[in-house]
């Protein structure tokens, strides 16, 4: 990639990845609260400032690099909001709650960069770098709800699985969060998370989107 390509790709990338990680973070922290864990309220984690959610690795040079090698997948990654699950009024299904409120609010906000596109659309906005920002705001948002929700923890979708679980299997999967990391790592390096679960769930995720929003797109044209 050109150093203009780049630079261009960072400008269009920045906010959507920045905002997606943010709220990401913040909906684990507000739904830990809701269901009695105030340790990242405590902490001052549950916020929207992105500079208490920065991690210099996921959130900078993770995308960074991805964009450097022309990835057709941007990801990202914040600072995990702390959450003692122990601390839930019920631990075993509040879990499922608290993980899923991460990727939940990635769906939402690609709903609305959804709608911002429509709207700037409809008004004939002449403005490329608007529009882009607002495309990149709806992939971005679709690959880290894909994403994260794929069953293995420490992603929000193998908190989700042990918290389904019954508690023997339950127990036995949550003992994969110390590698699971590395697994994911491996799982991505081979193309199989790639295949068999990141693609056709942004191309069925991104069908369910553009059915909900086709009736506004019809109404403003």
């Amino acid at each position: 990639m050109q150093i203009e390509q780049l630079i261009s790709a960072i400008a269009v990338h920045a906010i959507p990845v920045i905002f997606a990680i943010t709220v990401h973070e913040a909906a684990h922290g507000y739904a830990a609260r809701h269901f009695g864990d105030n340790t990242a309220w405590m902490m001052g984690r549950i916020t929207l400032n992105p500079i208490k959610h920065i991690d210099p690795f996921g959130t900078i040079l993770l995308p960074l690099m991805l964009l450097l090698v022309s990835s057709p997948v941007i990801l990202g990654a914040a600072k995990p909001v702390p959450v003692r699950f122990d601390k839930l009024r019920n631990p075993k299904r509040d879990m499922v709650w608290v993980a899923l409120a991460g990727p939940a609010a990635n769906l939402a906000m690609a709903l609305l960069w959804g709608v911002l596109l429509i709207l700037l659309r409809a008004a004939n906005f002449q403005e490329d770098f608007f529009l882009e920002v607002c495309n990149a705001g709806v992939s971005v948002n679709i690959v880290l709800f894909a994403f994260n929700l794929f069953p293995l923890p420490p992603l929000d979708g193998g908190r989700i699985l042990v918290g389904l679980l019954p508690m023997k299997q339950a127990i036995a999967v949550s003992r994969i969060e110390p590698y699971g990391f590395f697994v994911v790592i491996a799982l991505i390096y081979f193309q199989i998370i790639n295949y068999f679960w990141m693609y056709p769930l942004i191309v069925l995720t991104k069908f369910l989107l553009n059915l909900v929003l086709s009736p506004l797109g019809m109404l403003l044209s």
